[in-house]
C-alpha cells in the first residue's frame, strides 16, 4: 500500500514515531489537513476537543484570554509539534485557544481515533506525557521570570529560546523562524507593547539585533544571553 504524505509526516513526529506502520497508515486515512491564514484560529478556548492537532508547516501560538482583555501567549509551536492532545485524551474542552501566527498547515486527527489508539498503543500516552513535561518545565521557568526578572531580561530570554529552538544561522547572526510583532513579544513576556517597542528599538540601534524582511536577526546572541541571565548590558 502506498504511504500517504500525511502518514509520512505522522511517522516523523515524536508522538507517533514508535507506532507500527499499519497504525500510522490507519490514522492518516482518518486525518485531514487544513490550512490557515495568519491570525486565523484553529480552535477557541472552551470549544469541545474534537481534534488532536499537529503543526505540519508554519507556526501556531497557544493563547489564554485574560479577564483584562489581554492575551497571554503560553506556547509558540512549530513543525511536528502537537497541541490539544491532553484535552482530547481527557475528553474536556480546550483550555486555551490556538491561533496561526503565519500561513500554516495543521493535521487534525479525530478524538475517537486518538482515544482508541491510546488504548491499543500506550506508548503514545508516554510520548504525550514527556512532551507535556518539557512544556511544563518551560512554563515554570516563564512564570518565575515573570515574577522576578526585569522586562528586558524576559524579552531577551524569549528571543534566545526561539533562536535555540528554530533559529537559522548565517554570517549576519541567527534569524528567527517567523515574523514576530512587538505585540506578540509583549504577550509572550507579560509586558506592554510600548515597553517592548522601546527595548527592541534600543537593541536595533546598538546592533544587538537587526530586522530583515520583518524577521528579527539576533546579531549578538551572547549579549542577549547575558541580559536573560540578569547580567548588565
Amino acid at each position: 500500500m502506498p504511504v500517504s504524505p500525511i502518514a509520512e509526516f505522522l511517522k516523523r513526529t515524536p508522538v507517533f514515531a514508535a507506532l507500527p506502520a499499519r497504525e500510522v497508515q490507519a490514522l492518516a486515512t482518518l486525518a485531514r489537513e487544513e490550512h490557515y491564514r495568519a491570525r486565523d484560529y484553529i480552535f477557541m478556548e472552551g470549544d469541545p476537543a474534537h481534534w488532536f492537532c499537529l503543526v505540519r508547516s508554519g507556526h501556531v501560538k497557544i493563547v489564554r484570554h485574560a479577564r483584562t482583555g489581554r492575551d497571554v501567549v503560553l506556547e509558540l509551536l512549530g513543525t511536528g509539534e502537537m497541541f490539544g492532545g491532553v484535552a482530547v485524551i481527557e475528553r474536556r474542552p480546550y483550555p486555551a485557544s490556538a491561533q496561526a501566527t503565519e500561513p500554516s498547515a495543521v493535521v487534525k486527527i479525530p478524538q475517537e481515533a486518538i482515544v482508541a489508539l491510546a488504548d491499543r498503543e500506550p506508548s503514545i500516552i508516554r510520548e504525550i506525557a514527556l512532551m507535556i513535561g518539557r512544556r511544563l518545565r518551560g512554563a515554570h521557568d516563564s512564570v518565575k521570570s515573570l515574577a522576578a526578572d526585569p522586562v528586558e531580561a524576559r524579552l531577551a530570554a524569549a528571543l534566545v529560546r526561539l533562536a535555540d529552538r528554530e533559529g537559522s544561522r548565517s554570517a549576519a547572526g541567527i534569524t528567527l523562524p517567523f515574523p514576530l510583532t512587538r505585540q506578540s513579544l509583549a504577550d509572550m513576556t507579560g509586558t506592554t507593547v510600548e515597553t517592548t517597542i522601546r527595548i527592541v528599538s534600543r537593541w536595533l540601534k546598538d546592533r544587538t539585533v537587526a530586522e530583515e524582511g520583518g524577521r528579527l536577526v539576533l546579531r549578538d546572541i551572547e549579549a542577549l544571553r547575558g541580559l536573560a541571565a540578569g547580567e548588565e548590558g
